[in-house]
């Protein structure tokens, strides 16, 4: 699997292969200085490669199945994908599918097919027998050393006799009667007509001892599972030859067996194609004189009488005389020899230029190339010297190797594959055996009580509802309200990572988006993920949605624009409900698949520098730009960001900071970063307090929103872009991987490169060297501050309707949201107390009825006192 990297100064092409195995071809690529990287593709293994580090992707092989998991994932998902498939076993095995129902299995290919970008065919009979996949985007590109290197290898390999493997004599003389893949009308006609002309060559050959003949007749055609065989009887029988004398053998069969042992090779098929049969290169390999009809295409490569000998198919005579002359007395004559070696040596060879030019058109068609990398020359400025042999001294070393069956290495794997379908199927099938029939019950008994639980639960609560409650004031009804919806935050679980984190200095966030991305990201307290999309987040992981936190990331074009930049806004906006550390950092998960994020030792480091205070208000960052593999060359800043934006970046931050300062006048508006001998930050892997992240954010949101204005039509109508060669969705992503930088840099802050491997610290850029080159004012907290509170005001009090990006990256806030909230309040208290007087002043004068008369209460009766006595 061959990938072609960008990063690397123009006109350099830097190729990576990943290989599936070891074997002798690896010695082949580290002699021509090509890094080879051996990879496995177990479904319980994730691949760590950092796919985008590649402008294409080169799948030359069946088996690289496995890898494609990564690339129908974001963020790999929309990269070129060329593959090229020379086996035609899949094919063989669609039937199969078909008949046995496995549909799953066969849009499971389908999907992979969909996913390449172009697949490429050696022929045009391979993108016929898998026209069930075709998605529109097949190609094909004729002409291959492959057939040439397996004759190589199969005359190595079988050195002994084969006419005795074959069941032939030593004084057999065998003709090989090939033809055409496609199977069309007329074809055994064709063959009846052949098999006519070569009749008259039995006068050659007399009987043997076992009153047989010499001559044998072999069409090699179709496949194992056809009748075709009789067929070739019943021609062979109304043509009167002998038993025995003419043969069928499937090319699926020993094609290569067949064609070594053959004495010439006929091409018997008159059909009209688009390319140069591959059986006749193959029999060309074997330094086997040839005999064709004068087809256009094999014209074009054959020379009558010089690498082969032409018939008219017009006239299938003339094949009778060739014959006549190129058999004599039973053995080829010295004509034939000449010819054949003349003709094995055209056949290495042949179809190489338009191999090379097609391969060439299609990779420059398809890679979508980087600013950094120079666009590659015409297909007419190729040497002639590579077009016209194959690089055959590369193979020598494993030219005489054992050679392996690639036919049944590929139904070997095939088999795995559909073994590992099954056992998918399976587990997940829902077949019902005892034991499930067992948890299921078990499950319906649970499911009843726990409902039933919950239905005596309900009921109590009713229940409940309805005793006699002690009351207590309002006031008290009111504070436990309030102390309830405060303490509602704090019920959920938490996991581990998030209370490790609480007593942290340090909190580093690693963008990322899509499932490939994976593989990269830290699983430590001190590590914390933020999913650029709501799609592709990793199960059971405590990582920031961002799109939750910042609405703008719902878009796609948003999402792919702003890039990892996107997670800097996200988190910045109402940054105490997520981030409760005093330092924030960032690393790119691209870091880590560079093997350039930092170690334990760093971490330690960092962390120890940050809680003795050792630096203040500093900038930490890790991967340096000098040691980028996209500056091989040591460019300063303004020229490595020029290289990696098409040569535009300068024009591009000029005027965004024009617009950005409501700058009228042409003045030079690009601040200075002078080329002192220190180094940059990039690939977003840096960590600053979380108070100046802050300030960092309120200064980026402007900057991209002006240099959204400048890009934003051109870029979405027609995915043009002037920081690009070519379309690209991250426009300005590489723009802003430089911005913290300029930021750092004229605001004052102290700028530390911590190594991530030792964590040894250095302080670069420092403030002594600045003085005279920064612009402080222009980058004060002050300014920064009256600009955002201007652009907040005029979003809150005008709401223009235009495309304007800088609202959506964050709070609208500014002074007069606090005067118009008071004024608010205030409005809504005096109207509570007018309600409250109107409502006293109803009371007072709503009418009262009067009494009708008033209840007199009489007097006690007088009641005779018991104790008084008469006299």
């Amino acid at each position: 699997m061959h990938t072609k990297r960008s990063s690397f100064p123009p006109s350099f092409l830097y190729l990576q292969v990943y290989s599936l195995e070891d074997g002798p071809v690896r010695a082949v690529w580290e002699n021509i200085r090509v890094p080879v990287t051996i990879i496995q593709t177990s479904a319980n293994m994730e691949i760590a490669v950092d796919w985008l580090n590649y402008d294409g992707i080169l799948v030359n092989s069946l088996e690289a199945r496995g890898v494609f998991s990564c690339f129908v994932q974001e963020p790999f998902k929309s990269l070129p994908l060329i593959w090229t498939i020379h086996e035609s076993t899949l094919a063989t095995r669609l039937r199969q599918y078909n008949s046995s129902g496995k549909i799953e299995l066969l849009n499971d290919w389908k999907k992979i097919f969909n996913r390449a970008t172009v697949v490429v065919f050696p022929n045009y009979v391979l993108p016929m027998i898998y026209s069930t996949f075709d998605a529109g985007n097949y190609f094909v590109v004729p002409g291959s050393p492959t057939d040439a290197w397996e004759a190589d290898n199969f005359m190595a390999l079988y050195k002994d006799n084969l006419h005795k493997k074959m069941g032939y004599g030593p004084h057999d003389f065998v003709i090989a009667i090939v033809g055409s893949q496609f199977l069309y009308r007329g074809l055994w006609l064709e063959h009846a007509l052949v098999l006519q002309a070569l009749y008259p060559l039995f006068a050659d050959f007399p009987f043997d001892d076992n009153s047989s003949f010499n001559l044998k007749i072999v069409i090699l055609h179709g496949d194992s599972t056809s009748n075709y065989n009789v067929a070739v009887e019943a021609i062979a029988l109304n043509l009167r030859y002998p038993k025995g004398v003419v043969k069928h053998i499937a090319v699926n069969g020993d094609a290569d067996s067949v064609l070594s042992v053959a004495d010439i090779v006929i091409y018997g098929s008159f059909l009209e194609e688009q390319s140069f049969p591959d059986i006749l290169i193959k029999a060309m390999c074997f330094g086997k004189p040839i005999v064709a009809p004068d087809l256009s295409m094999i014209r074009k490569y054959v020379d009558d009488r010089v690498n082969g000998f032409l018939f008219p198919k017009e006239n299938i005579r003339v094949l009778t005389q060739i014959m006549l002359q190129v058999v004599s007395k039973g053995k080829l004559s010295p004509l034939a020899h000449n010819i054949a070696s003349i003709g094995k040596g055209a056949a290495r060879n042949l179809m190489v230029l338009e191999t090379i030019e097609g391969y060439a058109f299609l990779v420059a068609n398809v890679l979508r190339l980087p600013s950094e990398v120079a666009p590659p020359k015409a297909v007419s400025d190729i040497p002639p010297s590579i077009k016209e042999k194959w690089q055959w001294h590369l193979f020598e070393a494993i030219a005489v190797s054992t050679h392996l069956n690639r036919t049944l290495k590929s139904y070997r794997f095939l088999d795995k594959v559909e073994q590992q379908w099954n056992h998918t199927r399976m587990d997940g099938s829902g077949a019902i055996t005892a034991a499930d029939e067992f948890l299921y019950s078990i499950w319906e008994e649970e499911k009843y009580t726990q409902m039933a639980n919950t239905r005596k639960r309900r009921e109590d609560e009713e229940l409940k509802d309805r005793t006699n409650q002690p009351r207590g004031t309002w006031e008290e009804v009111y504070r436990s309200a309030k102390r309830a919806d405060r303490a509602k935050n704090d019920l959920h679980e938490r996991d581990d990572g998030e209370l490790e984190r609480t007593g942290q200095p340090l909190c580093i966030y690693e963008p990322y988006y899509g499932d490939g991305a994976w593989p990269f990201l830290h699983r430590t307290s001190l590590y914390r993920g933020i999913g650029l999309s709501s799609k592709g987040r990793r199960p059971g992981a405590d990582d920031v949605d961002a799109p939750s936190r910042l609405p703008l990331l719902n878009n796609p074009y948003n999402r792919d624009a702003l890039g990892e930049y996107g997670a800097f806004f996200a988190i910045a906006n109402r940054i105490d409900r997520v981030h409760k550390n005093s330092w924030i950092g960032f690393q790119s998960w691209r870091a880590t698949a560079r093997k350039a994020s930092l170690s334990k030792i760093a971490e330690n480091a960092l962390l120890d520098t940050i809680q003795a205070r050792r630096h203040g208000d500093t900038l930490y960052f890790w991967v340096r730009m000098d040691m980028d593999p996209r500056n091989p060359s040591q460019q300063d800043f303004w020229e490595f960001c020029d290289a990696i934006n098409a040569g535009n970046c300068k024009f591009a931050f000029s005027v965004a900071l024009k617009k950005m300062y409501g700058i009228k006048h042409d003045a030079d508006s690009l601040p200075p970063m002078p080329l002192d001998g220190d180094t940059w930050s990039v690939m977003h892997s840096w960590a600053l307090p979380t108070r100046s992240f802050l300030e960092f954010v309120m200064f980026s949101r402007m900057f991209v929103d002006a240099l959204d204005a400048q890009i934003y039509d051109e870029h979405h109508q027609s995915g043009q872009c002037y920081l690009s060669l070519s379309k690209d969705k991250h426009c300005y992503s590489r723009v802003l991987e430089l911005l913290v930088n300029v930021w750092a840099y004229h605001s004052a802050r102290r700028m530390v490169y911590l190594n991530p491997v030792t964590g040894v610290m250095q302080e670069h850029h420092k403030l002594k060297s600045r003085r005279g080159h920064m612009w402080v004012k222009w980058f004060s907290y002050t300014t920064l501050k009256s600009m955002d509170e201007d652009l907040a005001e005029e979003s809150d009090s005008d709401h223009p309707t235009r495309r304007w990006l800088w609202p959506l990256t964050g709070e609208v806030f500014w002074q007069g949201v606090y005067e118009r909230e008071r004024n608010q309040r205030h409005q809504q208290k005096e109207k509570r107390k007018q309600q409250s007087k109107d409502k006293i002043s109803r009371m007072r004068k709503r009418t009262r009825q009067k009494t009708i008369g008033k209840y007199v209460k009489p007097p006690p009766e007088e009641i005779e006192n018991s104790n008084s006595t008469m006299v």
